[in-house]
């Protein structure tokens, strides 16, 4: 819900004509929707292209769901959210069908992951050893807790009472994922829903539909029963009609903080749940005694997965002024080495942005950056020759940068790193903190009061000390401020998935 690039057909005549014009890329792939068990186009026929962000050319035709189509998926979770099918399994059951999913995820991994580089761009190494293994571990940690999810018994100050508590579904989750890890963003929402025993609607960007589809295919296949798990493809508009749909009780959203914005209003009206796990400005801290050649090899890895496209990707980086010229030669040496390419080709190691719109978004962010004044050390452009038809940027460095700079204030979500000087230790917490977000940041030291001090003063959901952004399964993940509600991952995703009900037993 970032961007959109998909070109939509107004109507079911139209779209049967460009179906026949499509030249797909390699295979034919035709998603369609999932709704109450059954695959299906959208109910009007409308579809739109997938294209492969590495050269244009189209991956797939995929549904357009419209709001018959979101009824009828809200109708279908409704059902089997009380169906003694999926109501009436127990816990046990529920962590083998999430267990059995891991499975076959892992024996499909290498179709995943060429899917996942296909659609969204990422390098084949990326997405077979992030998006493809991260999917599986997810669902692998959600089958652990399925049958660990307990009441508690209180004591309470009525006569001849006991009181105990219950942990409920909350009932039919809109799931709406993002464009940059499509595969792992699904997985990390929709495990833990089904393990709390909810039924989901999932709407992936329309950007890259593609593993996500093949993913419910998987969870289809592993047994779980017909409404439990529903898809919608499509562009905002689907998403949109889930947020206000009075059926829906929950939404999980993962995307830009101005649409988060959206979905808290749109939830207002019915006071449905929300998570969000909105946009970051990450802050990297180089203390004076960090390991300067450890912190550009981990600060480029940090900033550069995935082309910067991260939402807790290291963004600013604050360097002791005696060594920031280092600090800035070493990085810019080190991004304008790395090779850009397809995804597919395994020596690539940074693949192209998502699409033509997002590329033009971070170039203009980069022209902002120069006209106030900050300077190119490398990179500043999009890449030329045999790259030229692809979304490729270059990755870039930033010198002579002062905090009130948009490269600095904005997310641009792309290959952009601004360096910062600082002179006195005591300005890195309110620096780091003088921004609308907060999802994470990073510290480099090797001094133990320094890290754990800034790791208190910084107001983020995750700090990484000594180490590039990597989620687990098991930890939280969610930000301050800006970046979200709520925390997905580990056992406070629970929290999210469930009610909790008190029952008083009076025995008087």
């Amino acid at each position: 819900m970032r961007t959109e690039k998909a070109t939509k057909a107004a109507k079911t005549g139209a779209a049967a004509k460009a179906k026949k014009e499509i030249k797909l890329a390699e295979a034919e792939i035709r998603p369609r929707l999932l709704i109450g068990g059954r695959w299906t186009e959208a109910a009007d026929g409308a579809g739109f292209a997938s294209h492969d962000p590495a050269s244009g050319a189209v991956t797939g035709w995929v549904a357009e769901a419209g709001e018959a189509d979101v009824d009828a998926a809200v109708t279908a979770a409704r059902v089997a959210l009380t169906d003694p099918a999926w109501a009436g399994i127990s816990a046990a059951e529920r962590a083998r069908l999430l267990w059995r999913t891991a499975e076959l995820i892992e024996e499909h991994a290498q179709e995943l992951a060429e899917l996942e580089t296909r659609d969204q761009g990422q390098p084949i190494g990326v997405a077979r050893g992030v998006s493809v293994a991260g999917a599986a571990e997810h669902f692998r940690y959600y089958a652990g807790w399925c049958t660990k999810i307990e009441g508690a018994v209180a004591p309470v100050n009525f006569p001849d009472t006991v009181h105990y508590t219950r942990r409920e579904p909350v009932g039919v989750c809109a799931l709406i994922t993002p464009w940059n890890f499509p595969l792992m963003i699904a997985a990390w929402k929709i495990a833990p829903a089904l393990a709390c025993g909810n039924t989901v609607i999932v709407k992936p960007a329309e950007q890259t539909p593609l593993t996500t589809v093949r993913l419910v295919e998987l969870i289809e296949r592993a047994g779980v029963p017909a409404g439990v798990v529903n898809l919608l493809t499509g562009g905002p508009g689907p998403g949109r009609a889930l947020v206000a749909h009075a059926g829906v009780d929950k939404v999980s959203f993962t995307g830009s903080t101005a649409v988060g914005r959206e979905i808290v209003r749109a939830c207002a009206d019915n006071l449905k749940r929300p998570t969000l796990e909105l946009g970051g400005k990450a802050p990297s801290i180089i203390a004076a005694d960090a390991d300067i050649d450890a912190a550009v090899e981990g600060n480029l890895r940090g900033a550069l997965l995935n082309s910067g496209q991260v939402c807790a990707a290291y963004t600013r980086f604050y360097v002791d002024r005696r060594r920031v010229d280092e600090f800035t030669a070493k990085l810019a040496a080190a991004a304008s080495a790395l090779r850009l390419g397809p995804g597919l080709d395994p020596a690539t190691e940074i693949g192209p942005l998502v699409s033509a719109e997002h590329l033009a978004k971070v170039d203009a962010g980069v022209r902002c950056g120069v006209a106030e004044g900050a300077e190119v050390v490398t990179g500043g452009a999009r890449a030329a020759g045999a790259l030229e038809e692809g979304h490729f940027y270059r990755p870039t460095v930033f010198a002579g940068v002062r905090d009130d700079m948009s490269v600095v204030r904005d997310e641009l979500f792309g290959p952009v790193l601004p360096v910062l000087a600082y002179d006195d230790p005591e300005e890195l917490g309110p620096r780091a903190n003088d921004t609308e977000y907060g999802l994470a940041a990073a510290v480099w030291t090797r001094d133990l009061t320094t890290a754990h001090r800034l790791a208190a003063d910084i107001r983020a959901g995750a700090v990484f000390v000594n180490m590039p952004p990597v989620p687990d399964s098991a930890a939280p993940w969610g930000g301050y401020k800006a970046s979200g509600w709520g925390r997905e991952m580990g056992k406070y995703a629970l929290e999210a998935y469930t009610e909790v009900k008190g029952v008083w037993m009076h025995l008087g």
